[in-house]
Formats: structure tokens, C-alpha cells, sequence
């Protein structure tokens, strides 16, 4: 059921296509906040867009591909069935002239940004290790410049100038309020057998605890969630039997349950809530 109450906030969430991204954006919308869902589909999927091959059709892409291929115009046009208001824009966050363009476009389709959801990623899994395969198998590269690069520009840069261009804005507008989310993932020993990836979110997470500090007097608040394995696809039997057995994995969550705490911190009842790295499991 959505919630009809008026609100004037508006939400730029980034890998807005599927996933935690789409989820989120449907969440915040069943608030009454209008969302910019931006998004890039993997090279290959964008037919026409001259960034990669046309897909063949007769290859059925696994789930968690599948997913990642869906047009974000598809849930920003489900936000505007249920009576929300949402656009969508395709851009790659790797080009740091992106975060411009997508406030530019938040703010002439929807209105001034204030709630800001960096939940893209540029993730491709890479490792110091010569093991073809992880224990799920799934395929490893060796961590050269070009699977760092991916992924710093897309997890850690873009989240970085994405925070940047919503402050700055903040500022000039004279406005009092305003929320930054992002996702990260790793742990205390940093991501094996995903090293780039890990290490990306890590600055991630290092930006967006800064801006809980430095943004506190523009009535910023800003907070880092770290979801459970969570089904976008990418489940197997066997990721479910290495949960179970697990001491610190508790759940494999839908989408949607992420989102709920996502679209908490993005609330007035978290104004409190500043600075911390939440942990779901």
C-alpha cells in the first residue's frame, strides 16, 4: 500500500535498475519522495547505444545478469503507475563528469536532491591468488590496473563526488536537511577473493563517515549499511549452505529487507543516527 503523505523530498539512488537499487527506490517512493533511479546496464545489454554488442538471443543470461539488464526506466515507470514520481538516466558513475549531470537532471525533472543512496557498483571479483574459481564458482581474475580502476571509479569516486555535488548544493540552496546513504560489504579482514571490490568500499565507507562529521551542521546525516547476503540473483544452493553453516551469516535477505533500513536512515525518525556503519545479517 503506499503512504499518500506529502512529502518534498527527493532521492537520487544510484544502481536504481535491479537489486537493492530498484528496492530502495520503490521504498522511498511508497514514502511519497520523488526518485532519480540512475543506472548502467553491463555492455552488451544497451542495444543501439553503441557501448557493446547486441546480445544474442538465443543466450539466456543467468539470474543475477538478467537482472542486471533491466532498464531503469522499467521501475521509475512502476513508481509512476502506483501514483509516485521517479525518472530514470543511464550513465556510467566511471566518467566523473556523471554526479554533475544526474543532480543537474534531479533538479529540472523532480527538484533539489537531499537524499542521496550510492549504491552502485562497479564490482568485478579479482585476487592475489592463481585459483581460476571462488568457493561458490565463480570466476577470478588477477587484480590488474584495470579491475582496480573499475572498481574505485564506481564504488569509491563516484560516491565521493556524488557526495561532494549533494553538500555543495546543500550549502547554496540554504537548505537544513538532508541523508546520505551508502552499501558497502568486507569485513575486518578485508574482502579475499574480491580484494579491489573490498577495498573500494572500505574508502566508500571512509567518505561517507567523514561526511557524518563535516556535513553535521547542514543537518546532514550520513550512514553506511552493510547487507547479508542478499539474493539479487547470484544465490545458489550451495551460497545458502554456506549461510546456514555459518557463524556470522545469519540470513540470505530479499532485496526489499535491505531496503527497509535503507529507507529508515533516509527518514526523520533517524536524525540521530549519524556516522555508523550498521550491519545486517
Amino acid at each position: 500500500m503506499r503512504d499518500t503523505s506529502s512529502t518534498s523530498h527527493v532521492a537520487l539512488v544510484t544502481g536504481a535498475n535491479q537489486g537493492i537499487g530498484a528496492a530502495t527506490a520503490r521504498a522511498l517512493a511508497a514514502r511519497g519522495i520523488a526518485v532519480l533511479c540512475a543506472y548502467l546496464r553491463p555492455s552488451g545489454s544497451r542495444e543501439g547505444s553503441g557501448e557493446g554488442s547486441v546480445p544474442d538471443p538465443s543466450h539466456t543470461p543467468d539470474p543475477y545478469h538478467a537482472a542486471r539488464s533491466v532498464d531503469g526506466e522499467e521501475v521509475a515507470a512502476e513508481i509512476r503507475r502506483a501514483g509516485g514520481r521517479a525518472a530514470a538516466y543511464e550513465a556510467d558513475l566511471a566518467d566523473p563528469s556523471v554526479p554533475g549531470r544526474l543532480f543537474d537532471l534531479a533538479e529540472d525533472r523532480l527538484g533539489p536532491v537531499d537524499i542521496l543512496v550510492n549504491n552502485a557498483s562497479g564490482w568485478i571479483q579479482d585476487t592475489f591468488t592463481p585459483d581460476p574459481a571462488d568457493r561458490f564458482d565463480r570466476p577470478l581474475r588477477p587484480v590488474t590496473a584495470e579491475t582496480w580502476s573499475r572498481q574505485f571509479s564506481v564504488d569509491a569516486m563516484a560516491p565521493a563526488l556524488l557526495i561532494g555535488e549533494l553538500a555543495r548544493r546543500h550549502r547554496a540552496r540554504g537548505a537544513d536537511w538532508g541523508r546520505i546513504v551508502g552499501l558497502t560489504s568486507g569485513g575486518e579482514l578485508g574482502f579475499p577473493s574480491e580484494v579491489s571490490y573490498g577495498a573500494a568500499k572500505a574508502a566508500q565507507t571512509d567518505y561517507t563517515l567523514s561526511a557524518a562529521v563535516e556535513l553535521a551542521g547542514l543537518g546532514i546525516t550520513a550512514n553506511v549499511v552493510r547487507p547479508p547476503v542478499t539474493d539479487t540473483g547470484w544465490v545458489t544452493d550451495e551460497v545458502r549452505r554456506f549461510v546456514a553453516s555459518s557463524p556470522t551469516h545469519f540470513h540470505v535477505a530479499d532485496p526489499a529487507e535491505v531496503a527497509k533500513t535503507i529507507v529508515f536512515l533516509a527518514s526523520d525518525e533517524a536524525a540521530l543516527i549519524t556516522g555508523n556503519v550498521i550491519t545486517l545479517r
